[in-house]
């Protein structure tokens, strides 16, 4: 174990990280009220029962699990990570079974527990970051040989087809760039990681041709709702799905379900232009307050359109500015890391943290389908926010256990 007295003529933590997630953290609970304070029926519960204050408590939570984890030596960690990544498993595996799991909306991602839903996918991807780091912190010849990079690719496609299964797309693809550049970073062979994106690539543009050309009954199985999302971000036509000898009623039909299931990525487009340079003001959002963006996901996969709205293109910088803070602080801290495994787990949350914001900020702007990846620290939900800070844990656990200097 590194004796952490010998960093002691250097700063403890990385302060500026802490700063930036600070802010996060206040952003979140004041536009988590925004969002949800909009809504009379929400308006109306007593104090302790809103969100925003719920939100305050997974952060106190969150916060107190992220100091633990910053003195619980991550070389201790990593003695344990294939037990905690089995673990991990068993959870993924246990939301699928009937009883267990919970069903919202037509997904079964939770666990019903006493006193709130646990996500098992959100400590899932920390739990995939920490044994993929130790797996991969071998000798820089083993990684040369096929069979470490086929398991270490099996590594990753387990909790991926998992979490797919639930289904939770978005959850399962930030395990994608993740994996990625751990196995760059850790000097798997260009070949291999070249081979895994050509074949990735190719299933990608074959399922796509698939969706967006193929009749419906020759399709790859998928739920319905998400062949909406990605015909709606793809912008096709529905009426060219309709059969050759359509009637009127039915293209009519077709045109009306376009604009009810564009409504949502609609309006979160409309909230973003609309803020201007500084916004309309705190709670004072018409497409909020008015309930055209969508109830049920203003504080959560949309908060950034009611922050874009209410504090403008001025408010979505400083969110981008505290969100580049938290990710370029932990590239430091990959760089600062005292051997491979530190430099590994940092570069897979910074990862994590950056594919969910670039996931979830490009939803909100159109760039990217919806998918449902939360906005760390500023969507709305427990076991998001808990694993955020946990990850932020881990990135301050390995600046303390730097290098000397």
């Amino acid at each position: 174990m590194v004796d952490p007295s010998i960093n002691e003529q250097g700063p403890r933590f990385d302060r500026l990280q802490l700063f930036a997630l600070a802010g996060l953290m206040v952003i979140g609970a004041l536009f988590v009220a925004s969002a949800t304070l909009a809504n009379p029926e929400i308006a109306a519960w007593a104090w302790y029962k809103q969100m925003w204050v719920r939100q305050i408590v997974w952060y106190a939570i969150g916060i107190s699990a992220g100091t633990a984890m910053c003195f619980l030596e991550y070389h201790v960690l990593a003695r344990w990570a294939t037990v905690i990544y089995w673990i991990a498993i068993l959870s993924l595996a246990a939301v699928l079974i009937p009883g267990v799991g919970s069903v919202h909306l037509g997904a079964r991602r939770w666990i019903d527990l006493p006193l709130f839903e646990l996500q098992p996918s959100e400590f899932a991807k920390l739990a995939f970051i920490l044994a993929m780091a130790n797996f991969l912190s071998r000798p820089p010849d083993e990684l040369k040989r096929p069979p470490i990079f086929w398991k270490a690719l099996g590594m990753l496609l387990l909790p991926f087809a998992l979490i797919l299964k639930e289904p939770d797309l978005g959850s399962a693809l930030v395990l994608l760039p993740t994996g990625l550049a751990m196995m760059f970073v850790a000097g798997v062979p260009s070949r291999f990681l070249a081979q895994m994106l050509g074949s990735v690539g190719l299933l990608v543009i074959l399922a796509l041709g698939d969706l967006l050309f193929a009749p419906r009954a020759l399709q790859i199985p998928m739920h319905e709702y998400q062949k909406d999302r990605l015909l709606v971000y793809f912008g096709r036509d529905y009426t060219t799905l309709a059969p050759s000898n359509a009637s009127a009623a039915e293209l009519e039909n077709k045109r009306q379900q376009q604009l009810s299931d564009e409504y949502n990525v609609r309006q979160a487009l409309i909230s973003v232009g609309s803020g201007g340079l500084m916004g309309k003001g705190w709670r004072h959002g018409t497409q909020n307050t008015l309930g055209y963006l969508p109830r049920a996901g203003a504080h959560n996969d949309f908060i950034f359109s009611t922050i874009a709205e209410e504090e403008g293109f001025v408010g979505s910088v400083i969110v981008l500015a505290l969100y580049a803070v938290v990710l370029f602080a932990g590239l430091r801290i990959a760089g600062q890391a005292r051997d491979r495994l530190g430099k590994l787990v940092a570069v897979g949350v910074v990862t994590l943290i950056f594919s969910h914001v670039f996931i979830n900020i490009g939803m909100n702007i159109r760039i990217m389908p919806v998918t449902g990846v939360p906005l760390p620290l500023l969507s709305y939900g427990g076991s998001s926010v808990l694993g955020s800070l946990i990850a932020a844990g881990l990135m301050q656990n390995i600046y303390i256990h730097r290098k000397g200097y």
